[in-house]
């Protein structure tokens, strides 16, 4: 019987009996359920011609004491295992009862995916681990740029010094003496692992000739030593779209530590952080700025030329606007993907903070001409008369 059968069938039950039941017992039980179901006493009778087949299939397991310790690991493993199991649905194959459990008997070739699981479960020990030699992609690296504001909004381009390891320039990433390869481990055929039995499983654990590498380095690179790898000094040019924002993330893909042979290399990530300016703020893509104006402006209304990151911009004040009023000058913000965000002008009303004789005159002349109320709400509510209760 092959290991799926040992996971989808149940020989304890097709026989009736305990799963720690005595051999004696096993051997009884298959004896009447033989003369029971024996074609020569079923003539004709399909469904008892595949029973027979089935009981003897199981005493046939069951009576051997290998095979029976080999199955009963081997469902102990996957949970008791049979057709309503996780496993449940494997095609039904032949071998010899007596191999080794092996993952590859279970899954064939190809062990990703499920392979991965049983890693897991045995430990660093078994299976194919991710550690294991072959290709490895290389890793990501990160890094820190500070823009002016300015730049942030407008978008530069930036010459970025990094210091990592790279792709050993002497030995092309071989980690071997120029004019020499390395030599394939002839223990592992180079894959970086090796298969061992241990009872009824197979496992798969780094080579340890090699060291998981899969390959001996006789004559060694001067420069990396052996690694493949250096450490080098390069300049990378990172494009900084415009309107980015502060905290946002870069990726420059390919530009990480070199992967190992000739795997794909990492990824570069440049966190953006953006310095303030001495006037504008920023809301998304809209600028804000705020406007000083004196009290005569506000009142007659006037026109002002503020600054903008690209020159300036004249901003009519309508006669009575009130200070903290916020004005809107379009398409004058953050340019970012094909739109662009508008200026937001607070204009504040200043008060100075001293006046001399002839303002202090004028101001008086002024007020004495105002009969407005510019309060009537709390004039109101202090005419009002006081209750004896303390309420209005």
């Amino acid at each position: 019987m092959s290991t799926k059968d040992y996971i989808e069938k149940d020989y304890y039950k097709a026989l009736g009996v305990a799963k720690d039941a005595p051999a004696a017992e096993i051997k009884k039980v298959y004896r009447k359920l033989a003369r029971d179901l024996h074609p020569d006493k079923n003539p004709g009778d399909a469904k008892a011609e595949a029973r027979f087949k089935e009981v003897s299939e199981a005493y046939g397991v069951l009576s051997d004491p290998a095979k029976r310790k080999e199955y009963d690991e081997a469902r102990t493993l996957f949970a008791g295992g049979g057709s309503s199991g996780p496993f449940s649905g494997f095609p039904r194959g032949s071998g010899g009862a007596g191999g080794n459990f092996d993952m590859s008997d279970l899954f064939g070739s190809n062990q990703s995916g499920l392979g991965d699981l049983f890693d897991g479960l045995f430990g660093a020990g078994s299976g194919r681990r991710s550690g294991a030699a072959g290709p490895q992609r290389g890793k990501d690296v990160n890094a820190d740029v500070t823009l002016e504001f300015a730049e942030a909004a407008h978008g530069t381009t930036l010459p970025l010094r990094l210091s990592s390891p790279g792709t050993c320039r002497t030995c092309g990433g071989l980690g071997s003496k120029p004019g020499t390869v390395p030599r394939r481990c002839t223990i592992c055929s180079g894959s970086g692992y090796v298969s061992r039995n241990q009872g009824a499983f197979g496992f798969s654990e780094p080579c340890r000739d090699c060291r998981g590498t899969g390959q001996f380095i006789d004559d060694p690179c001067p420069e990396c030593h052996g690694s493949g790898a250096s450490t080098q000094t390069r300049t990378i040019t990172v494009r900084i779209p415009s309107g980015i924002r502060d905290g946002a993330k870069i990726r420059v893909a390919g530009k990480g530590t070199p992967g190992s042979q000739g795997a794909p290399a990492g990824d570069l990530f440049v966190t953006v952080h953006v310095g303030p300016h001495k006037l504008f703020g920023r809301t998304g893509d809209d600028l804000t700025l705020t406007v000083p104006i004196t009290f005569t402006e506000a009142a007659l209304g006037t026109t002002l030329r503020v600054p903008t990151l690209d020159g300036s911009v004249a901003l009519k004040v309508a006669p009575g606007t009130p200070s903290g009023r916020t004005l809107r000058v379009r398409g004058r913000g953050v340019a970012r993907k094909g739109s662009t965000g508008d200026l937001l002008v607070t204009v504040e009303v200043a008060v100075p903070p001293a006046l001399d004789d002839d303002a202090r005159d004028a101001l008086e002349k002024y007020a004495a001409t105002q009969h407005a109320d510019p309060r009537p709400q709390i004039t109101a509510a202090l005419a009002a008369p006081v209750r004896s209760d303390g309420h209005a």
